[in-house]
């Protein structure tokens, strides 16, 4: 009995050295820190490094953050966020149009002062200043821009302003911004049918305008024929004034070659032969 009794209280020995052991030290992978905590002395230290640490048992226990660079995502697509379901970001631009955008943050947290991180803000830095702080400033980006430079090429003017005021508050937070990217813009369905028409409205612009062009252009060409002709009528009625059997060679021009003579008035003979000859 007293063996038995023996055995029991060597396991019991054993598991609670195994339980010192398992709880007296950490293993940090690389991206990976820790601070551990002196529950007596309420002291934190940082584990910065990968590697293998010695903990006080029972005494100091850890928190172990990812310092690798993560994504948070504000999307419409419901497996793309952190948040399932449509999570897309809803804004007002200045002239009261709603826009809804899809957004992507990079950031990892500044190891340099985790213990800081940890103590003002907790693990949960995500939910308590990543969310919050891009819903607050891209509302407040978008609402300085008409709905027209949101659509358009200023779009990556309002990416680059949401990541330097993203910035700035990320760094009072103990975080680093790697990266905003702004990766979809929709709108509401009357601007997208607004636009649909400015659409083809502009495509009928051009098309009228070409058709213009073309008109301008055929009337121009008719003008320098017109004024062609016009000069070389100019100049055969100045060479038929300077020579009028010019006229009657013409005229012959136009006859049958077999027709060698003609009347012209009933009276007056004219013989093909000696005006052609005479032309020559």
């Amino acid at each position: 009995m007293k063996k038995q009794g023996g055995l029991i209280g060597t396991i019991i020995i054993i598991v609670l050295v195994i339980l010192v052991i398992l709880n007296s030290n950490i293993v940090l992978s690389p991206g990976e820190a820790a601070v551990i905590f002196n529950k007596v002395t309420g002291h934190m230290r940082l584990a910065e490094n990968p590697g293998f640490y010695i903990l006080i048992p029972f005494v100091e226990s850890y928190y172990r953050y990812d310092i690798k660079i993560q994504t948070y995502t504000m999307s419409q697509t419901q497996w793309e966020g952190e948040i399932k379901g449509d999570d897309s970001l809803k804004a007002l631009t200045s002239d009261g149009q709603v826009v809804y955008l899809d957004l992507t943050v990079r950031y990892h947290p500044d190891v340099k002062k985790l213990i800081r991180l940890h103590k003002e803000i907790g693990m949960d830095y995500a939910t308590k200043v990543i969310r919050p702080q891009i819903r607050s400033f891209a509302r407040l980006t978008i609402s300085k821009y008409p709905v027209i430079d949101v659509y358009s090429g200023k779009r990556e003017i309002i990416q680059d302003e949401i990541y330097k005021k993203l910035q700035k508050v990320f760094k009072e937070n103990y975080i680093i911004l790697d990266e905003v990217l702004l990766r979809d813009v929709r709108f509401s369905a009357d601007f997208q049918k607004a636009i649909e028409r400015k659409q083809i409205a502009q495509q009928e612009a051009k098309r009228m305008e070409y058709l213009k062009q073309a008109a301008k252009i055929e009337a121009e060409k008719k003008v320098i024929e017109a004024e062609g002709e016009a000069k070389a009528l100019r100049v055969k009625g100045a060479a038929l004034a300077s020579n009028p059997a010019l006229i009657q060679y013409e005229y012959v021009q136009k006859l049958a070659p077999t027709i060698q003579t003609i009347i012209t008035d009933g009276k007056t003979i004219i013989s093909l032969g000696d005006i052609l000859k005479n032309k020559k």
